[in-house]
């Protein structure tokens, strides 16, 4: 008689118990966590505006001390919240799990738990790490701990994330591509031209309304439409911020190709709209490349999400202090699309677009430079898998790669050296005064980085380099490091901006050549886990494809985690903070201010040259000429203070975010001379000041030489 076979219980106790202490010790973990962040403001406001955090102490039965500004939360009703939030993440995550892959229950919610909430334990490690760093007495290592708590919390946010995703979402595999066709087009995927839509249309709302708020400067924002102006009606590549050609400052004209598009329909928001545009489309080859290196659709979609999430490519478009339009982040498509050519061997397209993105900035030079060594030694890698009878000479298998790095060194150094000076009537580019630490003069900076390792060591091992270095490498799951040799082709570039004593976060604008490199390292770094996976499976308790799988969820999971701690977009926190000061309804609805702006407009004829402030300086820049009113001394009044004596009006907005005039007798040049200047009737109810030079003041004095 044969025996029944013995059923398998219907949930293991076992493991049922260990999904329970994870989601328990999880939930801990993080009340500790957050009990030491919130109980100091200084850290908390990392996080979360002071109103916020006042709020969200009084929700969790937490006391502020008034003198120290410390709170103490109670551990108990703060662990309740987040065990019933984790509890109903357990039980929600199960059971769509369990519904849409037909799985019993019981097991997935155990497997779930495990799984999923034992990355809630890692701000555990993190709070161990800060209390020993307390004991022992290392203050500066606690500093840095505390530093990069958000980081902490953005990889436990992003493993569990991709934990629930890779158990819901299964990797879509291509079949494999010959090795004819692997050049062929990728056809991009409804879903992946959806997000790059909603990028588009997202961004260019918040640009489009921060101009329609007066919350956008003129300078290196707003200052490249007016180029754009001046060029199109016969006044030079420049505005009246430059010392003459705008080529003094940078060798810098892609926002010229914009030319055609912007004749049609002459306004900053056509580049806003543009630069847009241009940034969402690096999502393309991006696509393509993780796709071909991967063979998953599933793992291209989600090298589009972590790219548009990606907050360091975010900053490109809305940069912290608000300026929002930089040619140099059409240099970012532009790469990308380079490097695709690149790896499909498509030589000549690749050498175009490389020059074509020196055209952004010259900063491109030094990721060129590197760029080339890696195209030689790739080829070199190829040259030896060939038979002998068929490998080229190795001179002529590493020189196009050398030469592009030869032209980049003798690019840049003529660029700095004599191009932008020779616009600069001779003197030195001014961003020599970005590592004043290491001399006052071109010379003397490069000598002592390239010469004086002491120095130079000095200034790249402090926190900040760190912070920099997890700021790039987060956001992309750390995957960078699986594909090193792309990744070290940003190395040089990556660190001058630690040297850079203007910004030590990718929150502006000068780490945009190292975004196109650490995204296509991060393309390559999807296939080659299945590959490391592969040739060490034996030592591995997964399998390689999930393992992949999960990689591929953490990489736009953790995008999108370290997007809430630090976009300005609304995937950030503070966006949705009233009291922040990237709150939306503070920046994208605009106020009274900008309703009465208009009134302004109407008191000027468009043929004047206006003097104004910082904010509605781009609204003058259509007129004859539109000067700075500012503490900056500039060329066109021969860096003198006061404005051009050719001017016809000055505008003051009183109310603007670094407005120090309020009322009119604090304009010097009315106040000193009140016989050259009539004050105009206010409109506005005081938000703006409108001077008009006297008739017969204009008469006496003597006009500037008329310039092209």
């Amino acid at each position: 008689m044969n025996q029944r076979p013995a059923t398998k219980s219907s949930i293991d106790s076992r493991q049922f118990t260990f999904a329970l202490l994870c989601i328990l010790l999880g939930s801990g973990s993080v009340t500790l966590a957050l009990q030491t962040i919130f109980g100091t403001q200084d850290i908390a406001t990392l996080y979360v505006s002071a109103p916020l955090w006042q709020f969200l102490l009084q929700v969790w039965s937490g006391e502020i001390d008034p003198v120290s500004q410390t709170a103490y939360i109670p551990f108990f009703p703060l662990l309740l919240y987040l065990l019933t939030a984790a509890c109903g993440f357990w039980i929600i995550g199960a059971f769509l799990i369990s519904k849409i892959h037909g799985q019993p229950f019981s097991t997935v919610l155990t497997d779930w738990g495990i799984r999923g909430f034992r990355w809630w334990l890692l701000p555990a490690v993190w709070e161990i790490l800060r209390i020993t760093c307390f004991i022992v007495g290392w203050s500066s290592v606690e500093s840095i701990v505390l530093a990069t708590s958000q980081f902490w919390f953005a990889i436990s946010i992003a493993g569990w994330l991709a934990t629930f995703a890779s158990m819901l979402i299964p990797l879509q595999h291509n079949p494999p591509v010959a090795e004819q066709e692997v050049s062929s087009k990728v056809p991009i995927p409804c879903t992946a031209w959806l997000m790059i839509g909603i990028f588009t249309i997202l961004f260019t709302w918040m640009n489009w309304q921060l101009y329609n708020g007066l919350l956008i400067p003129h300078g290196d924002s707003a200052m490249y439409e007016e180029h754009l102006w001046n060029f199109s009606h016969g006044k030079g590549f420049r505005s009246y911020l430059d010392q003459g050609l705008f080529w003094g400052e940078h060798i810098q004209f892609i926002h010229l190709f914009l030319l055609p598009v912007y004749l049609i329909w002459p306004s900053h928001l056509t580049m806003e709209l543009c630069e847009t545009v241009a940034l969402a489309a690096g999502a393309i080859p991006l696509y393509r490349m993780a796709v071909r290196n991967t063979e998953s659709t599933t793992a291209g979609k989600a090298m589009v999400a972590a790219y548009l999430c990606y907050f360091p490519l975010q900053f490109l478009d809305i940069a912290i202090d608000l300026k929002t339009f930089r040619p140099i982040s059409f240099g970012v498509p532009v790469l990308l699309f380079a490097l695709e050519a690149l790896e499909l061997k498509r030589w000549k397209t690749a050498a175009i677009l490389l020059l074509l993105s020196l055209t952004a900035k010259e900063d491109f030079a030094i990721i060129l430079g590197p760029l080339g060594l890696w195209i030689a030694w790739q080829q070199w890698c190829a040259r030896k898998q060939l038979s002998t009878e068929s490998k080229r000479s190795l001179f002529r298998t590493v020189a196009p790669g050398i030469g592009v790095s030869v032209f980049a060194v003798l690019y840049l150094l003529f660029v700095v050296k004599y191009a932008i000076p020779w616009f600069r009537s001779g003197e030195q580019v001014h961003y020599v005064g970005y590592f004043s630490n290491f001399g006052s003069t071109l010379g003397e900076v490069v000598k002592n980085i390239l010469f004086n390792p002491g120095m130079l060591l000095g200034e790249l091992l402090r926190p900040d380099t760190l912070i920099y270095f997890l700021a790039l490498l987060v956001p992309l799951g750390l995957l960078p490091v699986l594909s090193p040799s792309r990744t070290l082709v940003a190395l040089p570039l990556f660190g001058l901006l630690c040297l850079n004593e203007i910004a030590h976060d990718p929150r502006h604008h000068f780490h945009a050549p190292i975004v196109p490199i650490l995204c296509w390292a991060t393309a390559f770094a999807l296939g080659n886990i299945l590959k490391l996976l592969e040739e060490h499976k034996s030592r591995f308790k997964i399998t390689p494809a999930s393992g992949q799988n999960f990689a591929v969820h953490f990489l736009w999971s953790s995008s999108l985690a370290t997007a809430f701690f630090f976009s300005l977009s609304p995937l950030g926190l503070v966006f949705w903070d009233s009291g922040s000061t990237w709150y939306w309804k503070r920046l994208y609805v605009p106020g009274e201010r900008a309703a009465q702006f208009p009134k302004v407009l109407a008191q000027i004829p468009p043929g004047s040259r206006v003097a104004s402030t910082d904010f509605v300086h781009p609204r003058f820049t259509h007129f004859d000429r539109s000067y700075d009113y500012s503490n900056y001394l500039r060329k066109v009044n021969e860096y003198q203070s006061g404005v051009p004596v050719d001017t016809d009006y000055i505008v003051i907005d009183t109310q603007h975010p670094y407005s120090e005039i309020k009322t009119p007798d604090q304009i010097p040049e009315y106040h000193d001379h009140p016989e050259r200047w009539e004050l105009l009737p206010d409109q506005t109810d005081g938000y703006f000041i409108i001077l008009k030079r006297k008739p017969e003041s204009a008469s006496s004095q003597k006009p500037l030489p008329a310039r092209p």
